[in-house]
């Protein structure tokens, strides 16, 4: 399959060429150039699937041509080694919980595809990758582990100074090996403009093999559709359709829902679920895109003000206004309404969610009260114990730190102070 870029000013692209070069050279994003619409026969099997047998039959449609079925089957066992839960909370309202991965965070499914994608690729070609990434908190660590080691690959990991968790910090910092962490004074606008400057400078580009691990990478967005469907298999019944609502910063997981839903899964509607920084359901409610610089909150991770992706919504809709907004609803919470959403659930239902977790939960709950939206399902997109800072004065007592988090806490953080300055990234980078 080839790929185009959504401002149709850069050639197609192969899946491998896409994967590395991260950005197309006009500066717009890889999409696939047709999304296959996958057969019958895999949504009657759906239900007694495993998700590396989903994740292997979604992925293949794209990659075929490219990757082995062997050694995409050991690509996908490797990185999907962990569970993925569906907890029925109550009535017919669903947590899809994604944070049981090493870094206890969505995004640790596609950081670790992608890494294990880029290792098969570099072995075939004998090349070394230098990968860059911007990050409001967990996607750094996501990335961190998932590349932990990986041979032929650098990684540089571009974070705001103090608009991070304490945990978040810990787990970009205290990495090391192939892995560097850059602390930026400014925000995640900052760092991510950092990043895309630099995959259209020549001169880096000619010196170096650059790539990104950002959901704005293809190899990041394809798996964040997978758990789509492993959602729908244990949630609806016989013809149903589901509402999802997902909790958005750059709207990576939102565009990898609207992929799945355009590949068949019978998905009955969308809620962007964001915090104050609302640019998109400002969008939806008047038409106008209107990029922001990004407000802190204590859902830090969705802290954007100019969400990279959502020309990836546009692209899929072809800019059709009207047709987004029969896809999608917007919602948004600031921080007061988030904690009173975590406070109440956890007294209600003994449950407790992050901060992004609980902006999700409190979208769908809203979106549900209108006739025809269930079953619903809402992503929970980090564990709770990440967040002990906010959640913990909130429900009154301390939520359990898993070992695997309490044992990086106390580590040294090292990380290298840069300004937001792009010739000094530049420096420091062929440096």
């Amino acid at each position: 399959m080839k790929f185009y870029s959504t401002n149709k000013k850069a050639p197609l692209a192969s899946f491998q060429e896409a994967v590395f070069k991260g950005l197309p050279e006009d500066n717009g994003l890889y999409m696939p150039e047709n999304i296959p619409v996958l057969p019958s026969s895999f949504f009657d099997s759906l239900e007694v699937m495993t998700f590396s047998e989903i994740a292997f039959e979604v992925i293949k449609s794209f990659s075929e041509d490219e990757i082995p079925v062997n050694a995409l089957k050991e690509i996908v066992q490797n990185a999907f080694n962990f569970e993925t839960e569906v907890v029925h909370l109550h009535d017919q309202v669903y947590a899809l919980e994604l944070f049981h991965g090493p870094t206890l965070a969505f995004k640790d499914y596609g950081a670790r595809f992608m890494a294990r994608v880029m290792s098969y690729f570099l072995q075939e070609k004998a090349k070394e990758a230098h990968i860059l990434v911007a990050t409001s908190g967990d996607t750094g660590s996501a990335v961190a582990q998932g590349f932990y080691k990986m041979p032929g690959i650098q990684v540089t990991l571009l974070y705001p100074k103090g608009k991070v968790s304490k945990i978040q910090e810990r787990q970009l910092t205290t990495v090391g090996e192939n892995v560097t962490a850059l602390e930026v004074e400014g925000t995640f606008d900052d760092c991510q403009k950092l990043v895309k400057t630099a995959f259209v400078d020549k001169e880096l580009n000619e010196k170096m093999n650059l790539s990104s691990a950002n959901s704005i990478n293809i190899a990041r967005l394809i798996p964040q559709s997978l758990y789509y469907f492993h959602a729908f298999r244990l949630v609806a019944a016989q013809n149903e359709k589901v509402l999802f609502s997902t909790p958005s910063g750059n709207f990576g997981n939102l565009s990898g829902g609207l992929l799945a839903q355009k590949m068949g899964l019978p998905i009955n509607h969308f809620v962007a679920a964001t915090n104050i920084n609302k640019i998109v359901p400002e969008y939806l409610k008047t038409g106008l895109f209107e990029p922001k610089p990004s407000i802190s909150t204590i859902s830090n991770a969705m802290d954007v003000g100019n969400p990279s992706n959502f020309v990836r919504i546009l692209d899929l809709f072809d800019g059709d206004y009207e047709a987004i907004k029969k896809h999608i609803s917007g919602i948004y919470f600031d921080d007061e309404s988030t904690k009173n959403v975590i406070k109440e659930v956890a007294r209600k239902y003994d449950y407790v969610m992050c901060p992004h977790t609980a902006i999700g939960y409190g979208a769908l709950v809203n979106k549900m009260e209108e006739p025809g939206s269930k079953p619903g399902v809402f992503l929970g997109t980090a564990s709770p114990a990440k967040f002990g800072d906010v959640v913990n004065p909130v429900i009154g007592r301390e939520v359990d730190i898993p070992k695997r988090l309490l044992e990086i806490v106390n580590r040294p953080k090292n990380a290298i102070s840069m300004n937001a300055d792009f010739s000094s990234f530049k420096e420091y980078l062929l440096s």
